[in-house]
């Protein structure tokens, strides 16, 4: 068969791509080093300066930061005025770089992407070998960075629009419910959950130990007495009665979700609810081929599906599984109503009830 002729107005689309995806990438490096020192809060609330302003301001090296603001500069991220040779961040450029916890901020999303630089030798071997990879096998800027990407959506979202879609949810915890967060994490979706209805009790449960650790340490400091952390696996929870169980973009994660959402059936008193978030995508492949999809695919590559692989069943679900796929996987589990609550750019919220 002949090859196709070689487009070279293709190949420079293709290329000036390429460029810019390579910039990004040296990009989320500065804007990683810029967080961790903590020269973007600097910036900010010190305004237009000089590298040497501002090395006086954050105690680092003068020669490093000029070249740093430069590379910053240069991609979009730091605004430089040429006539006093001073840089400044505007306020969008803050929104995104500079203001932890807000929902526009996107140091978190940085965070987890350069943890997966940090052990990259580990994804090729476990690319080339298809073995599974356990979450533990991953860096702490994983975990970290994950809990920060997820947690101001949660914030935002979470008790303002996405229980208030779900079926009569919201008064039983206004008045008094049992609820249980399956994959929590560092218990940020369940702190908030606590921290706003405070006649519910809460328990989070996630098979990683350190980050159970974290959670609790996180609500001992909050004062929260509604609220336990547990080491447990989904499938593995007590058969407690609960009015509502929560997963917050962790089931794709699970090797084996049916036998995880069929043991979250059990744990339901009748009339009880689960709340599946997770990543949004379309069902079908050519309708994900855009910029967020390609993130959350690459992920899914380097975190999910091994994540699958490492346990018990490994089905690989993925980060873009879709609702039709989730909707099925809740019917073999024993859940006969499933519909879509609401959505956000970002993630879809499924309530499934018996």
């Amino acid at each position: 068969m002949e090859s196709p002729a070689f487009n070279e107005d293709k190949f420079n689309e293709l290329f000036g791509k390429v460029l810019g995806d390579v910039a990004g990438a040296m990009g989320l490096l500065m804007a990683y080093i810029g967080d961790q020192s903590g020269v973007y809060q600097a910036l900010e609330k010190n305004g237009p300066c000089n590298a040497d302003d501002l090395a006086k301001e954050t105690g680092l090296n003068e020669r490093y930061l000029l070249e740093w603001l430069s590379s910053n500069t240069a991609l979009g991220y730091v605004s430089y005025d040429a006539a006093n040779q001073s840089f400044s961040l505007t306020p969008e450029q803050a929104a995104i770089f500079a203001h932890e916890g807000a929902p526009t901020c996107m140091q978190g999303f940085f965070q987890a992407i350069v943890g997966q630089y940090e052990t990259n030798e580990t994804a090729v071997e476990v690319f080339k070998t298809g073995r599974g990879r356990a979450w533990g096998e991953h860096s702490n800027c994983c975990f970290c960075g994950t809990d920060r990407f997820f947690r101001p959506g949660y914030v935002m979202n979470l008790v303002e629009n996405w229980i208030p879609t779900l079926s009569g949810v919201e008064d039983k915890l206004k008045a008094g419910a049992t609820v249980a967060d399956i994959g929590c994490g560092y218990g940020s979706s369940t702190i908030l959950m606590a921290e706003t209805y405070p006649n519910s009790q809460f328990v989070g449960y996630d098979f990683h130990e350190p980050s159970i650790q974290a959670a609790q340490a996180k609500a001992d400091t909050a004062g929260l007495k509604n609220i336990s952390f547990q080491v447990s696996a989904a499938k593995d929870i007590p058969a407690d009665s609960y009015d509502l169980a929560c997963i917050f973009d962790a089931l794709h994660d699970m090797g084996d979700p049916i036998g995880a959402a069929a043991r979250i059936k059990e744990s339901l008193k009748p009339g009880g609810t689960f709340m599946l978030v997770e990543p949004m995508a379309q069902d079908k492949l050519e309708d994900n081929l855009n910029p967020l999809s390609g993130i959350f695919y690459g992920f899914s590559t380097v975190v999910c599906v091994p994540t699958s692989r490492a346990q018990e069943v490994g089905l690989g679900l993925g980060a873009q599984a879709g609702e039709k796929r989730l909707t099925h996987v809740l019917n073999q589990a024993g859940f006969g109503q499933v519909r879509r609550a609401t959505e956000t750019p970002t993630n879809m919220v499924l309530e499934a009830m018996v």
